[in-house]
């Protein structure tokens, strides 16, 4: 075997018998937050940078601070009076007053925009249109907003210092109001609740439900009529006052009968049933009936009132358009000039006819008295108030006298123009003149005056 084959059989051992490096294994610790690992991880330049720029913000405030309070005129210290010019009471005083400022100084919480929308929302709307208005409002709103401010500082001058007796301090406005008294809740409140409740249902028999039916009754009955219809009185053209009263005997006559054959029989319907009574204790039975007569008077009560109130506006100068038109006849009876019927007989039938209203629906029975059968019946009180009718008669009287005032006036130019025809003066004035010497163009002249007047009479 020659040389250079035995040199390349070595170096194929050599490198057959070449090691592979060690195997290096990681640390135990690799994925474990250690200290630095965190420190490095939480790091953020953004932060370190806004830090730097808070800082350099606040410096350039205190540096504008200072240059602000050099710039200031110092105060002047206080003047050094002589002891007999200052008394102790004068350096209370002044000492109060300065210490007055200082608090009114202090920043106070203005009055909340709540508590001004909801004062706002109190004011009827109508109140609140056109630009007037609403510059009133805010003027309002603004002096609502420095009383607020000023009770404020008084409150808080008041609450902190303590005024020395001197008389030469101004007046703070009387003393603080005191603290409201509450409810006193230091005993145990539930039972004293639940029967005081109890008594309310036991004894407040408008909320029984057979109530509210008798009243919901009586709204659908009532609510949109009167007894009376005086839409067409106007149109009749001129009448007589006793036909009026006649024509409105009949319609309150018809409408009385017509309620006392609708209304009535529903009501009486309405407490026949079993549940009319339920819930009400025997010995409340009496106080019960009571309430329900109670009830239908007010009822009965109001449809005259705004029957007499409906009549009485036909009066009214304001609307002529409904005003009655009277037959008056002017006469002439036993050398008498006069209207007939007399402004005092229109007057008084006028006034007759607001107590024939109020003498409607007088005889309507109570609940207990139709269901008891009793032989002498009891009725509800449905009579008007005086007060009604006294305003009632006071309006018509003025209304009568007003609407004749015309009429007053053709009346007195009658007897101012005519009278002298009929009280004897024209007599005298012919006999006179036939007495005495006159020519016969005097004679005519007189003749034809005279025929005139007895042709115009």
């Amino acid at each position: 075997m020659s040389d250079a084959n035995k040199a390349a059989i070595a170096a194929e051992k050599e490198a057959l018998n070449l090691k592979l490096p060690p195997i290096v294994h990681l640390p135990e610790n690799i994925g474990v937050d250690t200290p630095t690992q965190s420190k490095l991880l939480k790091y953020r330049r953004s932060k370190e940078q806004q830090q730097k720029i808070n800082q350099l913000v606040i410096d350039g405030a205190k540096r504008n601070l200072d240059r602000t309070l050099d710039k200031r005129t110092p105060l002047l210290p206080p003047p050094d009076y002589p002891q007999t010019m200052t008394s102790e009471m004068k350096k209370k005083g002044f000492n109060y007053i300065y210490m007055k400022q200082c608090v009114e100084s202090s920043p106070l919480v203005p009055i909340q925009q709540e508590w001004l929308d909801h004062m706002l929302r109190l004011i009827p709307e109508s109140l609140k249109e056109g630009k007037e208005r609403e510059e009133l409002l805010e003027s309002l709103i603004n002096e609502v907003s420095s009383d607020f401010e000023n009770s404020m500082k008084r409150y808080l001058v008041q609450s902190v210092l303590v005024k020395p007796p001197v008389k030469s301090l101004e007046d703070e406005g009387g003393p603080l109001p005191e603290s409201p008294v509450g409810l006193d809740y230091s005993n145990p409140w539930h039972s004293s609740y639940v029967q005081a409740r109890n008594q309310i249902f036991s004894n407040l028999h408008i909320i029984h439900p057979t109530m509210k039916m008798l009243l919901d009754l009586g709204y659908t009955t009532f609510a949109d009529t009167v007894l009376l219809d005086f839409t067409g009185i106007r149109a009749k053209g001129p009448i007589d006052c006793e036909s009026l009263k006649t024509d409105l005997s009949i319609q309150t006559r018809n409408a009385e009968e017509k309620i006392m054959n609708t209304w009535y029989p529903k009501v009486i319907n309405l407490f026949t049933k079993k549940e009319a009574l339920e819930g009400v204790k025997p010995e409340k039975l009496d106080a019960f009936y009571s309430c329900v007569s109670t009830l239908m008077s007010n009822q009965l009560k109001d449809l005259l009132r705004r029957t007499v109130e409906g009549f009485v506006k036909l009066f009214d100068p304001k609307d002529q358009q409904r005003l009655p038109i009277f037959k008056i006849e002017l006469t002439f009876d036993d050398d008498k000039m006069e209207f007939y019927p007399t402004f005092q007989d229109l007057e008084d039938n006028v006034l007759s006819l607001v107590e024939q209203i109020a003498e409607a629906l007088q005889n309507v029975q109570t609940i207990p008295s139709w269901l008891s059968g009793t032989s002498t019946p009891v009725n509800l009180d449905t009579e008007l108030p005086e007060h009604v009718l006294h305003w009632a008669v006071d309006t018509l009287k003025a209304a009568v006298h007003r609407n004749l005032e015309g009429a007053r006036k053709h009346y007195e130019t009658y007897v101012e123009k005519y009278n002298w025809l009929l009280d004897g003066t024209a007599v005298e004035n012919i006999e006179t003149f036939q007495t005495e010497d006159h020519t016969f163009d005097e004679y005519t002249e007189e003749l034809d005056c005279w025929v005139v007047w007895e042709v115009y009479f």
